[in-house]
């Protein structure tokens, strides 16, 4: 809706009888917000403005502005709050994810479809044909748009999540949002999962099978679905406790760590990985020991320290830990013969790991596809709009070669004497040569004359992930760029960027890593870069970080660049 700029009629302040109005309004449109919420967003006595607009299509809207920030709009008698209002209030409505670069999409005027949609671990939110809802992006639970619900949750599962989702009214970064201080969406953690908790509604995908053949529309609007069977699953982010065992959280986690420090030991780590850091020990072997579902967390076990544990491992004699440089343990032998390693069996690998369960667990991340492409100039269009391609259109590499060829062959280009050449007319001429070539340069070889097209028209690039519309874009493509940075005399840190071009969060790249390294880690604005985020962590973890983008993820290593300044083994 304002995706486009609105003309704006008028801008009052508020009157006292219809700021109190606005309150009951307020109050009936969003009954969770409670009274002393509606009077914060709605003070007594600050300024509050009316506004009161034309949308580009033609809707007349009234904006409330308060502090110099949009907060709610009114569209044909009903309220909606903005995303500055959501992100003080991220619980006010039902939330749904997808994946950062279907921002761009929703800016531009599009709606959400459902295959863009993520699935986190507690299922889709309940919701009905026509509610009003938000969507947030993987790893911030700051909303970036509102929209509304083009079908209920149940007809959603029962479309195998295919067609329209929602409905998009406004967005980040759309001209309603520039009507504000265009601050930038905070960050704020996804909500934890208790999969115990059977008061919370919840629509699980695991339903789905019987969710297919029901209708949830006409039943009470507070009916709740549970799902008790999708509760045995584990879900990711945390160890589950399920009701059936009753042991301890710490107690759980203790016994989780032994397991995948055995299991690391006893199919991993071979003993010419030694001396071995035990930061690599941790990173690189026991977390992609972890059970699928399950998350190794040492902070909360009852050892809280990755050294702490080791110390007990070192006393029943399984391995023995030195400091072989200052402040740095490794791991200088370890015993295979111990009672613990021979006799413990590693678990059978799930069938399902690596697809998305149905259910239990956020989709994983796939790389998507990427097209080198070029855009062609508008000194090159008379080379091919014979072809039918115009100033602007993009072409792949193996078109652009065809139409070239067929351009010579057609023009009667080729040198009769040497098929290798290809003599150029005027269009070639002006297209290809310097000013200084023009009378000088008669005949080109053919992969000259291809080199010399590719490098003068502009770069393009196209990126699609799964189940995604291909996203276009003008430029040359950027690549993961890893830098190692000296904040002090011995002191670094490894800053990562671009790695929203690639559909990954910067805000859940941390998070891992935070873990993983046993390091801190701070996700800021790049400097340089419009609303891109860089990740910092403290030392060098660049081996850590290639092994998660690399292995993990599966990105091509041609679109990363810096995992070469890794350090080597033996040093920090």
């Amino acid at each position: 809706m304002f995706a486009k700029a609105f003309r704006v009629k008028s801008n009052t302040a508020i009157k006292g009888s219809d700021r109190r109005k606005l309150r009951a309004d307020v109050t009936a449109a969003f009954p969770t917000l409670g009274t002393d919420r509606v009077s914060e967003l709605i003070p007594g006595k600050e300024e509050l403005n009316v506004m009161k607009l034309y949308a580009h299509k033609g809707d007349t809207v009234t904006v409330y502005m308060s502090g110099g920030n949009p907060i709610l709009f009114e569209l044909e008698k009903n309220l909606y709050p903005t995303v500055y209002t959501l992100w003080s209030y991220p619980d006010l409505l039902p939330t749904f994810t997808t994946w950062p670069l279907v921002l761009e999409k929703l800016v531009g005027g599009a709606d959400l479809m459902l295959p863009g949609v993520v699935v986190p671990p507690t299922g889709l939110p309940p919701v009905q044909q026509g509610d009003l809802c938000a969507i947030a992006l993987v790893g911030n639970r700051a909303p970036v748009a509102i929209g509304v619900a083009a079908m209920s949750t149940a007809q959603m599962l029962a479309s195998g999540l295919k067609g329209k989702g929602f409905s998009v009214l406004h967005t980040y970064q759309d001209h309603l949002w520039k009507s504000g201080d265009k601050s930038a969406p905070p960050a704020i953690a996804p909500l934890a999962v208790n999969p115990t908790d059977s008061n919370e509604e919840k629509v699980d995908l695991g339903l789905q099978g019987s969710l297919s053949s029901l209708t949830l529309e006409g039943e009470e609007e507070n009916r709740k679905v549970h799902h008790s069977e999708a509760s045995e699953d584990t879900s990711s982010g945390a160890v589950s406790q399920d009701s059936s065992d009753s042991k301890p959280l710490q107690e759980q986690m203790d016994e989780l760590l032994q397991q995948c420090f055995l299991h690391a030991l006893k199919s991993r780590v071979k003993k010419a990985d030694l001396p071995l850091l035990t930061s690599t020990l941790l990173g690189s072997h026991m977390f992609s020991c972890c059970p699928e579902g399950q998350q190794l967390d040492i902070k909360k076990s009852s050892y809280k320290k990755l050294s702490k544990f080791l110390q007990h491992m070192q006393q029943e004699q399984i391995v023995q830990v030195k400091e072989l440089s200052k402040g740095v343990e490794s791991i200088v032998t370890v015993d295979w013969r111990h009672p613990r390693i021979t006799s413990f069996v590693i678990p059978e690998p799930s069938p399902t790991s690596q697809t998305v369960q149905e259910g239990s667990r956020e989709q994983p991340y796939h790389p998507p596809d990427i097209k080198s492409l070029y855009c062609v100039p508008a000194n090159m269009t008379q080379l091919f709009q014979e072809s039918g391609h115009k100033k602007g259109s993009t072409l792949e590499g193996s078109e652009v070669r065809r139409i070239i060829v067929d351009y010579a062959k057609r023009n009667n280009l080729v040198d009769a004497d040497n098929k290798n050449l290809v003599k150029l007319d005027p269009i070639l001429c002006d297209c290809l040569l310097e000013k200084n070539e023009q009378h000088v340069v008669m005949k080109l070889p053919w992969d000259g004359l291809l080199t010399r097209c590719l490098q003068n028209m502009q770069p393009a690039y196209q990126v699609t992930f799964p189940g995604q519309e291909p996203i276009l874009k003008k430029g040359k493509l950027c690549p993961i760029d890893i830098t190692l940075a000296q904040k002090s005399y011995n002191k670094k840190v490894t800053v990562v960027r671009n790695l929203e071009t690639y559909g990954l969060d910067p805000c859940s790249v941390a998070a891992i890593l935070q873990q993983r390294c046993q390091a801190s880690t701070i996700v800021s604005p790049a400097p340089g870069a419009k609303d891109s985020l860089q990740v910092q962590i403290q030392g060098n973890q660049i081996h850590h970080l290639g092994q998660l983008l690399l292995e993990e993820y599966r990105l091509p290593g041609k679109y990363i660049q810096g995992t070469e300044k890794a350090p080597k083994p033996g040093k920090k």
